[in-house]
């Protein structure tokens, strides 16, 4: 059996278990520990990505088969979301060492590490209750980090943001219980296969079940009405935990994406329309709230947090669409959304350390907030751009009420970050010559990989798409996902 598949959850948390007990007080070697953490995620998921479009595979820890055993399952998407975690996670470490944001905590690199442990479990589980326990290990990584550096602001976020998810995770085990009860098993591939012979008169609990584990991930995609936790604990967050969180709401759609092509699909009797019914709205009223947020807030900060809800709505409305090529153009936006969301936090962060009037002598600053903001509107040349057209163009049939939700939430959030930036670099302010500009080369060299990474994916935009084309119609076609779990380990 080959074990790179268990390597990327395997590595962080070992590591992150190393630093804890031999080097809290040392951050150089933490620093380094973390650095090569990050540089073999890179090195594995790029492996991962040339193995997973060769097809399925899969992990069976102790050799167990399915669905006795814990099984991890790659696939073009489970593939796609190491690659973008390892990505992340490049950036945000490149910029809490280059700036020294980690002097102030001995333990980030312990929880950073614990929380790409929690993330890539997430993403490679092939077993229900393992999503669940890993959403609680990000849990526990998340709130530490969350609080990381103090303040009652940030403990205040902190709090409400654990209660929200805690009552995510009693509805995750009420529901995983009732498909427990009614289907026997919790292996995501075995459900494919029991769910499509269900009786009828099981039905009624499975799509009770269903909508528990909907809402959940409703939760966890910060999806209205349970998006309330979002804006204040990203906006409360320090900077880099903030960037890094912004593949945490992408957890929620990653497990949509995967519950409703493979557990849950439209051509199931017993769930049939049931996943397009409630995400559509809710993926709408997403989008509005999310452009009213950004017109109304006065805190950069909190306008990038509400940003990331409407994101996650237009992202939501391609997914319920529930056809290959909206879960493409999904998947497209999804790498886009992410990267863009990030940017503009480390920049807010940036903008953070430099009060006292020292950005508005910045014009290289301001330069990174200009990118940052058209990518994350979704204007031309960047990513979002393309991004929106796949949309909209996989919308064509709900053209009228869908492309007017996207076109007008465009619309707000690009006036929202004008006015921002007009605040933040055109209006007349003092600087206050005792506060030196901090040294800040490493903060912005992260800034400018982000930045980077969506040109990147801007420019090829068309061989991306062909890769992410034949991740969704595997996904809507999962015979060689079931196959391949259906396998015991080593022969």
């Amino acid at each position: 059996m080959n074990h790179l598949l268990i390597l990327p959850v395997l590595l962080p948390g070992l590591m992150a278990g190393l630093i804890v007990a031999f080097a809290r007080n040392r951050l150089h070697l933490q620093r380094v520990a973390a650095a090569l953490v990050v540089l073999a995620l890179l090195f594995m998921a790029g492996l991962l990505l040339v193995r997973a479009a060769a097809g399925p595979e899969a992990y069976f820890l102790g050799n167990w088969p399915a669905p006795f055993g814990i099984v991890l399952m790659l696939d073009r998407l489970s593939a796609l979301m190491l690659a973008l975690v390892a990505v992340l996670s490049g950036f945000v470490l490149i910029y809490v060492i280059g700036t020294g944001w980690d002097q102030r905590g001995k333990h980030f690199h312990a929880l950073f590490l614990f929380q790409l442990m929690g993330l890539n479990g997430a993403f490679l589980t092939g077993d229900a209750f393992n999503l669940f326990v890993f959403f609680e290990l990000l849990l526990i990584a998340s709130y530490g980090l969350m609080i990381h550096g103090g303040g009652a602001d940030r403990l205040r976020a902190g709090v409400q943001y654990v209660a929200f998810n805690l009552l995510g995770s009693t509805l995750f085990l009420f529901g995983l219980g009732l498909i427990y009860a009614v289907t026997g098993t919790l292996n995501m591939a075995d459900l494919a296969e029991r769910i499509a012979a269900l009786p009828a008169g099981d039905a009624g609990l499975l799509r009770v079940a269903a909508v528990m584990i909907l809402l959940v991930f409703a939760i966890k995609g910060a999806l209205v009405p349970l998006q309330f936790w979002l804006p204040g604990t990203y906006a409360n967050a320090p900077g880099p935990v903030a960037a890094l969180f912004a593949v945490m709401t992408k957890v929620g759609a990653y497990a949509v994406i995967r519950f409703s092509t493979l557990v849950f699909p439209p051509d199931s009797a017993a769930i049939g329309s049931l996943v397009t019914d409630l995400l559509t709205p809710a993926a709408l009223a997403t989008l509005a709230l999310g452009a009213v947020g950004v017109l109304g807030t006065h805190s950069l900060p909190r306008q990038v947090a509400f940003a990331a809800i409407g994101s996650m709505g237009l992202l939501f409305l391609a997914v319920a669409a529930g056809t290959p090529a909206a879960t493409a153009a999904a998947l497209y936006y999804l790498l886009h959304s992410t990267l863009a969301t990030a940017a503009l936090f480390l920049i807010a962060d940036l903008l953070a350390a430099r009060r006292g009037g020292a950005a508005a002598h910045s014009g290289l600053i301001a330069a990174l907030f200009m990118a940052g903001a058209v990518a994350m509107a979704g204007m031309p040349p960047l990513s979002g751009f393309v991004g929106k057209l796949l949309v909209m163009d996989a919308l064509r049939s709900q053209a009228v009420l869908a492309w007017s939700a996207i076109l007008l939430a465009s619309l707000a959030t690009m006036i929202g970050f004008a006015r921002m930036g007009s605040a933040l670099f055109w209006s007349p302010q003092e600087a206050d010559p005792a506060l030196p500009i901090p040294q800040d080369r490493g903060g912005i060299a992260a800034v400018l990989l982000c930045l980077a990474a969506l040109a990147a994916l801007t420019v090829f935009a068309g061989p991306v798409m062909a890769w992410l084309t034949v991740a969704a119609e595997n996904l809507h076609a999962p015979t060689a996902y079931i196959a391949a779990s259906a396998l015991r380990g080593g022969t």
